[in-house]
């Protein structure tokens, strides 16, 4: 592995747990019943644990769009043609896509990063070009990434938390753009949970009874021909992935080891999250999952690590929208924390 990825991989340490006894404490004071504001508490405690202390900070949001066009797209896997790829972008970039929409009224900054798009794009001060190559190999016919180029993807995810620290987020999302990545993802969570394909398959952007039989098909094959690669995590995430994917991977490593926490959006960002966890399994403590995806799948995935994402609102769209709408919940948290008043210093009553 390369040794900058190493060193990055090796800062993951999950937060001090010292302060935990005085935010509970707080949380408690506050001038209502205890535990009432119920998962909002919970949020609260984690961001703090994660910042490190009592006055919570989220004013500063930025979510990262990730773009790549996958080889598998060719197997007859999407309901829409790769060029949806670029166009999404273009549409993102003039401010007419959902996440713009979203990411407005949750007062965040959105960033589009071209990770792998088939296209070439002219420059636009919300474009991020860290573009490793145009669109990913067909798993089937053999690795969609080499390790270096998967190596390069994770690491430009990594300085996107970089250059997000600088710029002083305190709060950062994931998102993604990519016409027929719902299989590579797919395929990476039958890989790392590990489970049947059929078990985490589901119609993507729309696929019809027979786009479904070939996605499930397509991924039994994916796993077959990269048997060998499935005990790495970081030679899985190659095999199969994509240079979106592996580029939420790398932001959510490079959050973690930087104490930033992240707010993953659903399926697609979900199996990059993942693959960051199964390189290092310490940064579960930095992320925060948005939402529960309609996409057939979310669900199991969820069970099977324990995770309560924050909501079920059978969003399926991607882009980051989950994480835009949770972005509103986390500050709410947050300002409840920090300005409502405590019975300690009001004239309230407490239970008798």
């Amino acid at each position: 592995m390369n040794p900058a990825l190493t060193d990055w991989i090796s800062r993951i340490k999950a937060p001090e747990r010292q302060l935990e006894p005085q935010l509970r404490a707080h949380l408690d004071d506050l001038t209502k019943p205890l535990g009432s504001l119920g998962r909002l508490e919970e949020i609260a405690l984690k961001l703090g644990l994660i910042q490190g202390q009592l006055e919570l900070k989220t004013h500063s949001k930025r979510l990262y769009c990730f773009a790549g066009d996958h080889g598998v797209a060719f197997e007859g896997v999407s309901a829409f043609p790769r060029e949806v790829t670029p166009q999404m972008v273009l549409n993102m970039l003039a401010g007419g896509a959902a996440i713009n929409q979203l990411c407005q009224n949750a007062g965040a900054d959105l960033k589009v990063v071209d990770m792998g798009v088939d296209f070439d794009f002219e420059p636009h001060p919300n474009l991020i070009q860290a573009k490793v190559a145009k669109g990913t190999q067909s798993f089937i016919q053999g690795p969609a990434m080499s390790q270096e180029d998967c190596e390069q993807a994770l690491l430009a995810g990594i300085k996107l938390a970089e250059a997000a620290q600088a710029d002083g987020v305190q709060l950062l999302g994931t998102g993604e753009m990519g016409i027929a990545n719902t299989t590579p993802a797919a395929a990476l969570f039958a890989a790392y949970l590990p489970c049947q394909p059929q078990e985490i398959v589901g119609r993507g952007t729309g696929v019809d009874d027979a786009g479904l039989a070939r996605k499930i098909e397509v991924i039994k094959k994916g796993l077959e021909l990269h048997q060998s690669a499935l005990k790495d995590p970081a030679e899985t995430l190659a095999a199969l992935g994509g240079f979106e994917i592996a580029g939420i991977a790398g932001l959510v490593l490079g959050a973690a080891a930087l104490k930033i926490p992240v707010v993953v959006d659903g399926f697609i960002s979900s199996a990059g999250a993942l693959a960051a966890l199964k390189i290092a399994s310490a940064a579960a403590e930095y992320l925060f999952f948005s939402h529960l995806s309609a996409e057939q799948g979310h669900r199991l995935f969820a069970e099977t690590l324990g995770i309560k994402p924050l909501m079920d609102l059978d969003l399926r769209l991607g882009e980051g929208t989950g994480a835009a709408l949770a972005f509103c919940l986390i500050e709410g948290a947050a300002l409840c924390s920090n300005q409502m008043a405590t019975f300690s210093g009001a004239k309230v009553s407490t239970k008798v």
